[in-house]
């Protein structure tokens, strides 16, 4: 295995954490922005205010897009193995 190729590689395998994770962080900051905007406006500042709307909305995306996330793995993975198959 030459450098090119571990680059890869490495590039493919930051690529996925970046697209699976996509789904969780996403509504994670629409939800927090949301909940600050609202927080300014009524001038409310309980802190645990922001923890339960943010799991919930964690939540149900992570099992919306559970599939999609677990595709992503599974293609890295039979990249991985066939890389190790063919010796690299």
């Amino acid at each position: 295995m030459n450098e090119v190729e571990a680059l890869d590689m490495v590039r493919a395998a930051i690529w996925t954490i970046i697209v699976g994770s996509a789904p969780a962080i996403v509504p994670a900051m629409v939800v927090g922005i949301g909940i600050a905007l609202l927080q300014a406006l009524t001038q409310v500042q309980e802190i645990t205010l922001t923890f339960i709307p943010k799991i919930l909305a964690i939540l149900v995306m992570i099992v919306i897009a559970g599939p999609f996330i677990g595709g992503q793995i599974h293609h890295l993975t039979a990249l991985i193995y066939s890389r190790i198959e063919t010796g690299f």
